[in-house]
């Protein structure tokens, strides 16, 4: 039987096609400043929209069932970053202040301005332990001035963990993630690129890695498996320790606006990273 070469080109052409869909990245557009995702056991996916930066009252929470559909979930906050899952309950890093919303989309003030010990300048990630304590990573003002980490206990009372008068590596801490002990938390800096793990029980802090640029997020993957995102780059990294050394960095992707406070899928499959320029959250697929 003969075939065309019309044919042939023709059906290659469709196979190109599905392959290129079939690796096309997902994307939620049309937010606002999207600069944090996290994954809910129930399989909802909650975003913080800061709106217009230095603005008051236009930041809202959005979430995103398990069908795709985005809905409004809380309103009337200022710049909303950071997103912690406590329990029941939704944490926020709002600027100056903590922010508790309930399961209805009830929201008060957990921790506010007041409560901490230096004048919050740019509470930026949150992150839970196991106890249900919250820490927050002050970026100060993001040239390396007034970086500070707190811990906030489950009724609200701010202690200091580390800050820049302390110690000078702390410039603008920012992406936190709990450490494989109760008195480890990872920190990568937004100024010096730096991924660091703070012993807090001996005040040590010790540079794991570097070369993150504008450090953002900070997640777990498999295993001694780390992912990173640069900010100021548009960057995503995979990072891979043993015995708390670096035996493997490098770029996964890159030719983001803007990648945020990123977030690991409910399955693992999928890095959530909101592209804050770019108002979208994509679906980084993990191999």
């Amino acid at each position: 039987m003969r075939i065309s070469k019309l044919l042939i080109v023709l059906i290659g052409f469709v196979v190109l096609s599905f392959n290129v869909q079939a690796h096309e990245t997902k994307k939620i557009t049309g937010l606002k400043m999207p600069e944090s995702a996290i994954a809910a056991k129930d399989g909802r996916i909650f975003v913080s929209e800061i709106g217009e930066f230095g603005k008051d009252g236009d930041g809202q929470i959005t979430v995103i069932d398990k069908n795709g559909e985005l809905k409004v979930f809380a309103q009337g906050l200022d710049d909303p970053k950071g997103l912690a899952i406590v329990g029941n309950d939704l944490f926020v890093a709002d600027n100056h202040r903590v922010m508790k919303i309930t399961l209805d989309g009830k929201v008060s003030v957990f921790a506010a301005p007041e409560a901490f010990p230096e004048p919050a300048q740019f509470l930026n990630d949150l992150e839970s332990d196991a106890a249900g304590n919250i820490y927050v990573s002050d970026s100060g003002d993001l040239k390396g001035v007034g970086g500070a980490i707190y811990k906030i206990n489950s009724k609200g009372k701010v202690t200091t963990i580390i800050n820049g008068k302390q110690d000078a590596r702390i410039l603008a801490p920012n992406g936190l993630l709990m450490g494989k002990t109760q008195n480890c938390i990872m920190v990568v800096d937004f100024v010096s690129g730096v991924l660091y793990r703070l012993d807090m029980k001996k005040n040590e802090l010790i540079e794991v890695a570097n070369g993150f640029g504008g450090g953002d997020g900070i997640v777990k993957g498999k295993k001694d498996q780390f992912y990173v995102s640069d900010w100021k780059n548009g960057k995503v990294f995979s990072v891979k320790l043993e015995k708390g050394a670096v035996v493997n960095a490098e770029l996964i992707k890159e030719g983001f606006a803007a990648a945020a406070d990123i977030a690991p899928s409910l399955d693992g499959k999928f890095l959530l990273v909101p592209d804050m320029k770019a108002g979208e959250l994509v679906y980084l697929p993990l191999h």
